[in-house]
């Protein structure tokens, strides 16, 4: 290689058309003929999509039960502000009706409004170490979890943590009033978590020849749990521990104050339930633990159709309209423009 001169032409780059800037390149012109069809077009594309998307919404079916103080929950409602009655239990009964019937598969929520899940503190109050199934965060959890680590005599507390500590402990027994008398709607209570929840981030610890409550043994469940860990299911063994599903469907923290989490799924095996919830009445037998007077909230129970699209969330379909309609009010001012003052402008001077 040569030596490079010194001099004011020493950085100069070299002279290639890229280096140069010389290479080929498209600059549009936008004008009418091309800017306004385009504006229309847009403007019809989504008010196609908005149409179609609000009829699909629309064709689900959703009621919304608002429990807190319905029925005889008002009792249990008052019953709960006194801190002392926490762990004594409270049954009440809901009624509602179904004016339309629900087709297909019908999904129990419930939800909770104004309860704060997105609070960083909150969301950072676990130990994901402990929940995948490390012995060692078993006995010692994160201090991420304070002051929910320990409980008042120092034992360890799994799971650790505000968002497992606030779990919603509410459950729910549905009937049917038919008119040869009330009929038990049967839901599906197990994989309503996602499967890599279930599967991956959620593990009991290694039991080696010893059962659940002996890996457990010398730990405390959360100070609010009326149940140890491992006891959450009596009706299944394989539904304990960290990987129970209405657990994991906790633990999923919501990102607004209001929302709903999935707590069965109707199973359709039998009469009169093959083709879904028939219309009638229908009530809810509540066992009321959960209490919302501390951060003024409320509870609810939603049945739900579902589609491709999800539940009635009619946001999108919205948003595409009003859009479509802001495109099409700007093309037509647009065009009120070029008719106005000429292709050419020669009509600006005026």
């Amino acid at each position: 290689m040569g030596k490079v001169k010194p001099g004011p032409l020493a950085r100069r780059p070299d002279n290639s058309a890229f280096k140069q800037q010389r290479l080929p390149a498209w600059s549009p012109m936008l004008t009418a003929n091309t800017v306004l069809p385009f504006f229309y077009f847009m403007a019809l594309i989504c008010m196609l999509l908005g149409v179609w998307l609000l009829l699909t919404v629309q064709s689900t079916e959703e009621l919304k039960l608002d429990y807190t103080e319905a029925g005889t929950c008002n009792l249990c409602f008052e019953k709960r502000k006194n801190v002392s009655n926490a762990a004594q239990p409270c049954i009440c009964t809901a009624v509602f009706n179904i004016k339309k019937a629900f087709k297909g598969d019908v999904f129990f929520y419930y939800g909770l409004i104004n309860f704060h899940q997105n609070l960083r503190r909150y969301m950072d109050s676990r130990d994901d170490a402990q929940m995948v199934g490390r012995k060692n965060n078993l006995k010692s959890p994160s201090s991420y979890c304070m002051p929910f680590d320990k409980n008042k005599n120092g034992v360890p507390i799994a799971p650790c943590g505000a968002v497992a500590n606030s779990i919603f402990n509410d459950s729910f027994t549905l009937s049917y009033m038919a008119s040869s008398g009330s009929v038990h709607v049967p839901l599906l209570r197990k994989g309503i978590s996602w499967y890599t929840d279930k599967n991956i981030k959620y593990r009991n610890p290694s039991t080696e020849n010893m059962t659940l409550p002996q890996v457990f043994e010398g730990t405390a469940p959360p100070l609010y749990w009326q149940k140890p860990v491992y006891d959450l299911d009596p009706l299944d063994k394989n539904n304990n521990g960290f990987i129970n599903d209405d657990l994991i469907v906790w633990m999923r923290e919501a990102a607004f104050p209001n929302f709903k989490k999935l707590y069965g799924v109707l199973h359709r095996a039998n009469k009169p339930f093959v083709n879904g919830l028939p219309a009638g009445n229908y009530s809810v037998e509540i066992s009321y633990n959960f209490p919302v007077q501390y951060f003024r909230g409320r509870k609810e129970v939603v049945l739900t159709t579902l589609t491709w699209f999800g539940g009635q969330n009619h946001f999108l379909p919205i948003a595409y309209l009003v859009t479509s309609c802001l495109i099409q009010l700007i093309a037509i001012l647009l065009t009120v423009f070029w008719f106005k003052f000429g292709k050419n402008g020669q009509n600006m001077e005026e």
